[in-house]
């Protein structure tokens, strides 16, 4: 994560975005909090990328996320699709995605990769049953969560039957190194075999760290994963898993296998390693701890409490007890009711009678000068009244005085 630039956002659909989680061709990805501390993860289309067939794209990824839902997709939140500036919110998942884990902590196991694969196939089936293909599966869209993976961006998911496209024949649309061949030549009838391909494109990348075909730029690549004489590149490749990711690797679609077949096969590798589907499914999410969220900042409305600060109602109860107790003298008289409403706080009636002047006293009456009350100090900016703390101490101390433990 990042902090916000200069030039971000602070609020999308009532989210305050917190930080920055990441950068797509299309858009920004914020951390946003809604104002009842939900997080999500909000996408913004850039304004540089806002034409016409950006903004159709991104509402058909509306449409799309709308439609789908189950435990491995992420879920659809709110969104704006026309807004002057577009913006998605989905469920935030805190975890790494699939290619920066395996950048930062190398392949996946055996078992592990194999867990992986039966859960995403199973998501897949989630998404093919709404009638849809995800059309861009890459280990970037892939989020490894505590509790499992979650798909994400379906910004190229497109319903199966679409015969109208969004973009022109023969331009190639997605991520080139999880491609199916027929989606390089820039076919647009695409079937769910496409989404097949590139999930045995993704398992091959988390058991050994590579693609199945690689070049000095994407053109090369498409070219080879094109040509039907080049086999991909399964070096490192488990021998367990080697079976089902090659047929998922076939350059004719007819003949991968289905998505219920290729988690038939994993299970039965997860098996083969003395696990059950759960434990395996364990395996690889003890390996990928949920990341912690960003401590936001509080706001509290009242000023924090701060044991330094006096007190006015304590410290005068301080002084009242280390003050001599003064026995009255004879000289002593009692309080006028004005001065008692005046310490009390209140204003003198104003019909009332002002009280008699007291006369001054003679040489033979005065007596030893008493020391004059020190002088009121101001009142410390910092402070503020607590009444109800201090009578919540007193009952605290008199239940503890009272107490038989």
């Amino acid at each position: 994560m990042e902090p916000l630039r200069d030039d971000d956002p602070s609020v999308i659909g009532g989210y305050t975005l917190r930080c920055r989680i990441g950068t797509g061709g299309m858009g920004q990805v914020y951390l946003g909090e809604s104002a009842a501390g939900l997080q999500v993860a909000v996408k913004v289309i850039k304004a540089s990328a806002l034409d016409e067939d950006t903004r159709a794209r991104f509402v058909l990824e509306v449409d799309s996320l709308k439609t789908v839902y189950g435990p491995f997709v992420a879920a659809f939140v709110a969104a704006d699709a026309y807004a002057d500036q577009p913006w998605l919110a989905v469920e935030y998942v805190p975890g790494p995605d699939l290619r920066t884990y395996v950048t930062g902590h190398g392949a996946l196991p055996l078992a592990e990769t194999a867990s992986l694969g039966a859960l995403l196939a199973e998501g897949l089936r989630t998404v093919h049953d709404a009638g849809l293909l995800h059309r861009d599966l890459k280990p970037q869209n892939i989020l490894l969560a505590d509790y499992g993976p979650k798909l994400i961006d379906f910004g190229l998911a497109v319903l199966a039957e679409r015969r109208s496209m969004l973009t022109a024949t023969g331009f190639v649309v997605g991520s080139v190194l999880c491609m199916p061949p027929e989606q390089a030549r820039g076919e647009h009838q695409l079937t769910q075999a496409a989404d097949v391909y590139a999930l045995g494109a993704v398992l091959l990348y988390a058991a050994t760290g590579h693609y199945p075909y690689t070049g000095a730029g994407w053109q090369a690549v498409a070219l080879r994963i094109e040509d039907p004489t080049t086999s991909p590149d399964l070096s490192g490749l488990p021998p367990e898993l080697r079976p089902v990711i090659e047929t998922m690797l076939a350059h004719d679609p007819e003949s991968r296998p289905s998505l219920g077949q290729v988690t038939d096969q994993l299970v039965q590798v997860i098996r083969g390693c003395g696990l059950t589907p759960a434990q395996a499914k364990r395996r690889l999410t003890d390996r990928t701890p949920a990341e912690l969220l960003p401590e936001l900042p509080a706001r509290p409305e009242h000023a924090p409490y701060d044991p330094a600060v006096v007190d006015p109602a304590a410290r005068e109860d301080e002084e009242t007890a280390s003050r001599p107790e003064r026995r009255p003298g004879p000289d002593d008289e009692a309080v006028s009711d004005a001065e008692a409403a005046s310490d009390a706080g209140a204003e003198p009636d104003d019909g009332a009678e002002p009280p008699a002047a007291k006369p001054a006293a003679g040489p033979a009456a005065a007596g030893p000068a008493e020391p004059l009350a020190p002088a009121p100090r101001p009142p410390d900016p910092r402070t503020r009244l607590s009444a109800p703390l201090r009578i919540a101490e007193r009952l605290r101390a008199a239940y503890a005085r009272d107490a038989r433990f």
